[in-house]
């Protein structure tokens, strides 16, 4: 069964979650301006590599048109930290160890692979305005070329 989806307009699902380095970070100090808050599966892995080394890349582009970026996947904070190091992130990467946050933000739900039907982490990108409503929610997005549509959508 599929969690609540979120759409354009929906008050984003406040959250506090520990980051690599182990700090309280909570969606709500981001208010009055915007963030990207995106869904991966697991730290370290090649597609979710690829898409945080693209949002790495395309970093002073994102937080020079105001966003900050926020990564959300199931891992424990040293995974994290290991990830952050290792591919020279730069932006806050957030342990939902418990996928709760996931499930509220429609981030987990059934997922077909091969035919084979499981519950898993689905990889979505949401865009969260000044008001800490959503003002873009992408669901089942592809690791390579998302960062660069995304920033066609916004504009930037």
């Amino acid at each position: 069964m599929n969690a609540k989806i979120l759409a354009e307009g929906d008050v984003a699902p406040e959250f506090s979650l520990l980051n690599q380095d182990g700090n309280l970070v909570s969606l709500s100090a981001f208010k009055g301006g915007k963030a990207i808050v995106y869904f991966y599966p697991a730290a370290a892995t090649p597609g979710c590599t690829k898409e945080a080394c693209d949002f790495e890349e395309s970093l002073n582009v994102l937080t020079g048109a105001g966003y900050t970026v926020l990564g959300l996947s199931p891992d424990k904070p040293a995974k994290l930290k290991k990830f952050a190091t290792d591919q020279h992130l730069s932006f806050d990467l957030l342990a939902d160890e418990t996928l709760e946050v996931h499930k509220q933000w429609g981030a987990f739900g059934l997922k077909k692979l091969y035919g084979r039907e499981y519950e898993g982490v689905l990889r979505s990108t949401f865009v969260v305005d000044e008001e800490g409503k959503i003002s873009l929610a992408l669901y089942n997005v592809k690791a390579t070329g998302h960062v660069s549509m995304l920033r066609g959508k916004l504009g930037i």
